[in-house]
């Protein structure tokens, strides 16, 4: 929701970081040519190197805009800033690389100039959002900078955007007003309470409010009309939110039919060329890992040989992406006895109706009698997982996705089984970086949606990441 402090903000941010990055540049050529009595490649005078500096930060910013780093969907999450901070840095060294080669002209006069550059100028671009991020909170919490909201809704959409938007000094946005059912309103919010529309909108000056949001639209074309000229009247920013997510989650697309708005909704963001980059990412990953890997996969089959005796592996069909099935490799964890049948009736078998009746509740068990005590060494450190890269050389999964599940469990959600395998499953995904076997099924159902309807390239970096000191820690596996 772009409002004039946000566009002043990216404005803000497009001059500090041409300021920042002409400092980089200042910097690496004062280490390397003043400070370093090593000999040059080739004696470039200091006024030349900023005119080729200066011509072509411009195209160095515009490769930032493209990378969305002006975007608040960006700027406004710090991971995701870092990451694309790192990438718009590389991007504009092969700017200058690619000037060097093309102009047959030497801009550095040292190979080490590019380097420092490089590094200089990914640091202190970090480091100046950094500032504007805190300098941005400290006018918030002083209330400088601040949009006033009035929202207008009958759904749970508009009291959950209100207390999303509540924290002032991380949102810019001051909820003043929210007008809606007395049921719906929390006791606990501060901002005052409209049972209807027209008597909010005859307090927007009295409320100095600068933005208006409205979650639904009502039957009557007046009130909506009524809504959208108390904004035009007033010269404030009027934004329409709908309030049904499941029609608007996942990948989008805004066009222009007959003259009407129309979205287009699909299931997931994970279409085109994002596939084809998810996949070439797997590939790459997984064989890299797999030949890294191979000791440790050397020393496993030795012990599993020695201290659980039976096959390696154990094979248990999945279902994937459109609920294909596919075989699931692991190294297997539990006696060579069990792991054929549902697990239920592997338990009613071994008399324990408490364990069946606690996995048909659960989808799990606290201690499965089935592990060795071996598989439970496996389990802990999470390595009994790693044969599972196997299947996303071949395809079958992919390295972050929803957890595949067993065939039987399609019917405990049957509803929104087809969306959520709408992506190919992971061997990691937000269920393990979330708590793993802590949650409950429905929890995990639901983290795995907004995955699949949420996907983006950064948030499987991020996912892997987290994955890593999940592990390490182990943080809940069983």
């Amino acid at each position: 929701m772009p409002t004039r402090n946000t566009k002043f903000y990216s404005v803000l941010l497009i001059l500090a970081d041409f300021a920042v990055l002409l400092a980089a540049f200042s910097a690496a050529y004062i280490a390397r040519v003043q400070l370093d009595d090593r000999p040059l490649v080739a004696p470039v005078f200091a006024v030349d190197y900023l005119y080729t500096v200066l011509t072509i930060l411009p195209f160095w910013i515009i490769a930032f805009a493209f990378v969305g780093l002006y975007s608040a969907n960006v700027y406004n999450r710090r991971l995701t800033e870092w990451s694309r901070v790192l990438v718009g840095a590389f991007i504009g060294i092969l700017f200058f690389i690619g000037w060097e080669y093309i102009t047959e002209k030497t801009l550095f006069p040292a190979r080490l100039v590019v380097v420092y550059a490089f590094f200089a100028s990914a640091l202190l671009l970090i480091l100046e959002r950094e500032l504007l991020r805190f300098t941005r909170s400290v006018l918030y919490r002083f209330g400088r900078g601040i949009s006033r909201v009035l929202i207008i809704g009958n759904s749970s959409a508009t009291i959950d955007i209100a207390q999303s938007l509540s924290q002032t000094h991380k949102s810019g946005y001051k909820i003043v007003a929210v007008a809606c059912p007395k049921s719906l309103h929390p006791a606990t919010m501060q901002a005052e309470h409209f049972s209807s529309a027209d008597s909010a909108l005859a307090s927007i000056e009295r409320l100095r409010v600068g933005t208006i949001i409205q979650t639904d639209l009502y039957d009557s074309e007046v009130r909506n009309q009524r809504i959208l000229a108390a904004a035009q009247r007033n010269h404030i920013q009027y934004s329409f939110i709908p309030g049904e997510p499941e029609f608007y989650a996942g990948k989008n697309t805004v066009d222009v039919f007959l003259g009407y708005p129309m979205i287009t909704v699909h299931q997931t963001p994970l279409t085109g060329w994002g596939e084809i980059v998810k996949r070439i990412f797997d590939t790459l990953v997984s064989l890299i890992l797999l030949v890294v890997l191979s000791p440790v996969f050397a020393v496993i089959t030795l012990l599993q040989l020695i201290l659980n005796p039976g096959p390696i592996f154990y094979i248990s069909q999945r279902l994937s992406r459109f609920s294909d099935p596919v075989n699931l490799i692991k190294f297997r964890t539990m006696d060579a006895a069990y792991g054929g049948k549902d697990a239920a009736e592997e338990f009613r078998a071994m008399g324990r109706e408490d364990l069946a009746l606690e996995y048909e509740k659960n989808h799990k068990v606290t201690n499965d009698p089935r592990v060795t005590r071996f598989g439970k060494f496996l389990r802990d450190t999470s390595l009994d997982e790693l044969p599972q890269l196997v299947n996303v050389l071949r395809g079958d999964l992919s390295l972050v996705g929803p957890r595949p599940i067993l065939p039987q469990e399609v019917r405990f959600d049957k509803g929104r089984a087809a969306l959520l395998h709408s992506v190919r499953s992971g061997v990691t995904g937000l269920w393990q970086v979330s708590g793993r076997s802590e949650l409950s099924f429905e929890e995990r159902i639901e983290l795995e949606l907004y995955y699949a309807q949420n996907w983006s390239f950064w948030l499987d970096i991020k996912i892997l990441f987290k994955t890593i000191g999940v592990v390490i820690r182990k943080q809940g596996a069983k």
